[in-house]
């Protein structure tokens, strides 16, 4: 599970307790989220060992991303914007791939990029993430076929068992269904989100059991 958008120690500190396995911090100027590196620097020192962080990009030149990276000591490099299969072969740290996809958004796009793990959510012209429209789920299951999915898109406490339950992906990424506001969480949603995912998590084990 992680919880994208974070800004503040406040909002990365109710996410870790909650029990977040990584956090997100958006590095592109033109999102309300938007976090200045120095920052999410800050924040990141004082997360656990056992939490991700990882670092959103946006259509940013390469040596932008390698000194964000260097400078907030990020763990994950996560490219939402348009960039090429061949400009992430150039990135040497740990990264994948977000798909804005389309209706007609063709999955067999997915196997140009390096890594098999990628992040789809539902393409909305001129905007990069935290819409809050929820993904052709269909669609999502079907791209399970092709590597390790990140889910995203309009997660909430309120839906995310079903999606889950419905295209099983690999992680799930959560965003403006536990914000008070675009960049500030509500402490209350991340624990009724936790909330379901143990629940969920302890009818499997009950299942597994009988």
């Amino acid at each position: 599970m992680k919880i994208c958008g974070i800004t503040s120690v406040k909002d990365a500190r109710i996410a870790v307790e909650c029990g977040a396995d990584a956090l997100g911090f958006i590095f592109f100027s033109g999102s309300k989220r938007y976090i200045v590196p120095e920052k999410a620097a800050e924040i990141i020192a004082t997360l656990p060992g056992f939490v991700s962080s990882v670092g959103v990009f946006v259509n940013a030149p390469m040596e932008e991303v390698e000194r964000i990276v260097q400078l907030t000591r990020v763990s994950t490099v996560q490219f939402h914007g348009d960039e090429t299969p061949q400009f992430v072969r150039q990135c040497r740290y740990p990264s994948y791939k977000t798909f804005r996809a389309t209706p007609d958004f063709s999955l067999e796009s997915i196997r140009s990029y390096p890594s098999n793990t990628f992040l789809m959510e539902p393409y909305v012209e001129g905007v990069y993430g935290g819409t809050g429209r929820v993904m052709d789920w269909r669609m999502a299951s079907r791209a399970c076929e092709y590597g390790n999915l990140i889910l995203a898109g309009g997660l909430s406490p309120e839906n995310i068992e079903y999606a889950i339950t419905t295209v099983r992906p690999y992680a799930v990424d959560v965003n403006s269904g536990v914000e008070l506001s675009p960049g500030k969480k509500d402490r209350r949603r991340i624990e009724e989100l936790f909330l379901v995912l143990y629940g969920m998590q302890r009818k499997f084990n009950r299942e597994t059991v009988c």
